[in-house]
């Protein structure tokens, strides 16, 4: 069976900074597109980052740019998000999410998805 399970989330104050992991488990994702989406209160699930597996494209949110890394450690079947800079409106349950093939910024194409993690930013 496989699992994603998403940790490293929780309250925090603009400006500061949390990192997410999203460790997999039940078959190896070799191959695998990781991303990380988020849902705010009342609002769709939209996509944050990807990457890919073998070259390690990475890929981003216009509004995360330059404040959040994505990255993975294949050894370790665990992608991160490296959130900095965190500014309320990034609050949401962040979602970790595996696809074989490349990384797209719809949610319907990923087959594998975490339980989520929840951030919220305080002003």
């Amino acid at each position: 069976q496989v699992q994603l399970v998403e940790s490293g989330g929780g309250l925090v104050q603009a400006g500061d900074s949390l990192t997410l992991s999203c460790a997999a488990s039940g078959r190896t994702f070799s191959g695998y597109a990781m991303a990380w989406f988020r849902q705010a209160p009342g609002k769709e699930r939209e996509f944050v980052a990807g990457i890919t597996w073998s070259e390690g494209s990475t890929y981003y949110l216009d509004s995360v740019k330059g404040r959040f890394t994505i990255s993975r450690d294949n050894a370790k079947n665990t992608v991160y998000l490296q959130m900095n800079s965190l500014k309320p409106e990034d609050t949401a349950v962040y979602y970790c999410a595996g696809r074989r093939g490349t990384v797209v910024i719809g949610t319907g194409p990923y087959m594998y998805w975490g339980q989520g993690t929840r951030v919220t930013v305080s002003s």
